[in-house]
């Protein structure tokens, strides 16, 4: 099942960041990721929209390969793959694939001026590894709308907040308890 995760960044440079951050993820397996957009507010009034995927570039080139391929059955396959480019660029500028457009654009009014905001659509997460990728962002980032669970949504939040976000580990240091160095009934205590 797809999650829609929407991360709000102090700076734009952060956001670009994150998004190919998720890329390098992808590469290694941690998530599959659909759809990832930036949207950025350089001017008050104004925002923009930075979509991962050029549908209208992939669909030129989808265009042109089949365009070509049914050209040449014809015995004209420039003419065929002018036109499988044309109806592909066509194709491809008005599919609205992944996250929906609108959403993005509700949401985007709403980001600062200056500042940035990525729209995550990701399925098969393992968000434990990929938190610690999340963390360095910590204090310049807060989460704006998740289709997690509580928990993880939580867990999220924390790790951009500034708190670890994870549960001890074998091998942690443990953590000292403050009535430890003064038990009951000992001078001292508070």
């Amino acid at each position: 099942m797809s999650q829609l995760i929407v991360i709000g960044f102090d700076a734009e440079a952060d956001a670009f960041a994150l998004r190919q951050e998720l890329g390098a993820a992808q590469k290694e397996y941690l998530l599959r990721l659909e759809d990832a957009v930036v949207v950025t507010r350089p001017t008050e009034g104004e925002y923009q929209l930075h979509q991962g995927l050029n549908l209208t570039g992939a669909g030129a080139l989808t265009g042109t390969f089949w365009g070509g391929l049914i050209g040449l059955l014809f015995l004209n396959p420039l003419a065929g793959a002018a036109i499988g480019a044309a109806s592909g660029a066509l194709a491809g500028n008005a599919t609205d694939y992944g996250i929906n457009d609108d959403f993005i654009r509700q949401i985007g009014k709403t980001v600062p001026v200056g500042s940035g905001a990525v729209f995550i659509l990701a399925r098969d997460f393992n968000l434990d590894k990929l938190m610690p990728r999340l963390e360095k962002y910590e204090g310049r980032a807060r989460v704006i709308q998740t289709s997690l669970s509580n928990a993880d949504e939580a867990r999220l939040r924390d790790a951009l907040a500034g708190s670890s976000g994870r549960m001890p580990q074998v091998g942690d240091a443990p953590v000292p308890d403050a009535t430890a160095a003064h038990p009951p009934g000992v001078p001292g205590r508070p």
